[in-house]
């Protein structure tokens, strides 16, 4: 008989012990550098493990350790080592602690760089002694004696370090009385970057990020000692599509946004969480808006999805939503013409016009740019019509970072749901030949334009009905029976399921304009009126049902997938 075979136990996690402001703790001895790779855990990282603030400007966890900014200097102790090369030990046998002395070099007493310094048995490490707090001054001093006095003014304000860190850890008096030095202040780096190089503390989080993430070495240092700037190689711009990443990464108002310079102050904005929906990546962003008006996009960190960044192009797809020519009235035509409707006179007119619609002679043009919640009562409706349904592809460039060719962010969502095959857009001309032939007398198209897609129109003007839901005006609304104003993913909750099989939620940000209306709300009351299923009333509830009927969601909850979102089989 085969002897069963057991599963490994995980190794135990090697840890050191450390004390941080006098108590003793364990820290792991190694932990992830900025790739990934296990390397000598930091004084920096174990205070953070203890939630031991250290001020810091050039670290940053996503990029590798460059240790120049000397903001996060600590005063440290180590064990008191005799002639014999054995510690020194007190009455009570404990190590004798000889402050201001690294492991590396016991001569040379002096502050420690947090975020390069790896911890070693036994050391001590005081965050908040007088000595540490000396050098925080020092540093800090050192940081402000040419930085302008220009924070009224700066897109930086409430939202800088240098801000925060002079007011905590700084001194309330400067001893320098020389005048300041003088540097370029409105430099074009590049098509969406503005640098003032006056404001900039050289922590070169931007070049790091541009060398070793973006991997374009278009960054770097000219000149010497405080005349010191960033600047572009010459005679080249900044210009990849990741550079605006680098004002995320700016600690201080050096580096800013062409597309937010002056818009806005940043107290004053509403921050939602929600996801770009730009392609497959669907990276996790947190969306700035003030008095229902979109102004910036920010990624929020997921390192199982974007890590820290996003893509110029995603951060800069919003304004779109604010177009003029959007939808915001439903509209029935028919010989007479078109006339505005209500909500309740369109899902009446909609559920008489279809009421005896004869099975398969309905089509559904779906869209994997909604929601999953969206989908499923679609795939309720597909049902019920015996529809045959597809959703469009959209199919663009991908780059070895961040941007997939996907340009759907809910193509994933679209196959779990059945509203589509592997490929998307195999089922359409199925479709085509339905309507040319007279089979298909009625199709509902949600989000896409047909037109974009081989149906002309031609072939649509043969329908007796022609329902579509969309956000913009296009040609398909032009010539629908029936128009319904939709909301973006902006105005609306709802969750995708991103590329690589994670399912991901979103927050509405804003109100839709008008009388536009998340397709979900009105899909649940319409599917209840001509099937007589029970859906849940919540968009929660909704999720909860598709993901108890849905193989591939394998019964996640909503409140499973969280802020971070959860991993589903695809």
């Amino acid at each position: 008989m085969a002897s069963e075979t057991t599963q490994a136990e995980p190794k135990p996690v090697e840890t050191i012990t450390v004390k941080v402001d006098g108590v003793s703790v364990e820290v792991p001895k190694t932990m992830p550098d900025w790739q990934g790779n296990p390397v000598p855990t930091t004084i920096l990282q174990a205070c953070k493990q203890v939630h031991k603030e250290i001020p810091h400007y050039c670290y940053h966890p996503k990029l590798p350790v460059a240790g120049n900014c000397r903001m996060c200097l600590v005063e440290v102790g180590m064990p008191a080592m005799g002639r014999d090369r054995q510690p020194v030990l007190n009455e009570d046998g404990s190590p004798v602690i000889q402050k201001g002395v690294l492991p590396y070099d016991p001569s040379l007493p002096r502050g420690a760089i947090a975020c390069a310094t790896p911890v070693a048995p036994n050391m001590e490490i005081y965050t908040d002694s007088d000595n540490t707090k000396m050098m925080r001054e020092a540093v800090l001093e050192s940081l402000l004696i040419n930085h302008p006095l220009d924070c009224p003014i700066c897109d930086q304000a409430g939202e800088c370090k240098l801000q925060e860190y002079s007011i905590e850890h700084g001194q309330a008096k400067s001893q320098f009385v020389e005048t300041k030095v003088s540097k370029p202040k409105q430099v074009d780096l590049g098509p969406r970057i503005m640098l003032d190089d006056e404001r900039c503390i050289l922590c070169t989080r931007c070049i790091r990020f541009s060398r070793d993430v973006a991997g374009d070495d278009a960054l770097g240092i000219v000149n010497r000692g405080s005349y010191n700037t960033i600047a572009a190689y010459p005679g080249e711009r900044f210009d990849n599509n990741y550079t605006l990443n680098t004002v995320d990464l700016c600690p201080v108002g050096a580096l800013t946004s062409k597309d937010f310079r002056f818009q806005m102050r940043v107290w004053f904005m509403k921050e939602t969480k929600s996801i770009c929906t730009s392609c497959a990546t669907g990276c996790n962003i947190t969306v700035g808006s003030r008095e229902n008006k979109v102004y910036r996009y920010e990624p929020r960190d997921n390192d199982a999805v974007n890590a820290s960044w996003m893509c110029d192009h995603g951060r800069l797809n919003y304004k779109w939503v604010h177009r003029e020519d959007r939808l915001t009235q439903c509209l029935i035509r028919d010989e007479k013409g078109s006339q505005a409707a209500t909500w309740p006179t369109m899902l009446r007119a909609l559920s008489e016009r279809l009421q005896g619609a004869q099975k398969g002679s309905v089509a559904i043009l779906a869209s994997a740019r909604a929601t999953n919640e969206e989908l499923y009562l679609i795939g309720c409706l597909a049902r019920h019509f015996d529809a045959i349904t597809d959703c469009a592809p959209r199919e663009g460039e991908a780059d070895a970072l961040l941007v997939q060719a996907d340009k759907n962010p809910n193509g994933n969502g679209a196959r779990a749901l059945g509203l589509c095959f592997s490929e998307l857009g195999i089922q359409i001309s199925k479709i085509e030949e339905g309507i040319a032939s007279g089979h298909i007398k009625h199709l509902i198209c949600f989000g896409e334009d047909a037109t974009k897609v081989g149906l002309d129109a031609s072939l649509l003007k043969q329908l007796e009905t022609l329902i579509a839901s969309d956000i913009l005006a296009n040609p398909t609304t032009e010539l629908a029976h029936y128009v319904l104003a939709g909301a973006s993913h902006l105005e609306k909750r709802g969750s995708f399921v991103n590329g690589k099989g994670r399912v991901q939620k979103f927050m509405q940000a804003i109100e839709a304009p008008g009388d536009a209306r998340a397709d979900w709300e009105w899909l649940r009351e319409w599917v209840v009126t001509l099937t007589g299923q029970a859906i849940p009333d919540t968009l929660p509830g909704i999720f909860n049902a598709l993901s108890q009927q849905t193989e591939a969601f394998g019964g996640v909850t909503w409140k499973d997938i969280g802020d971070q979102g959860a991993d589903i089989k695809i």
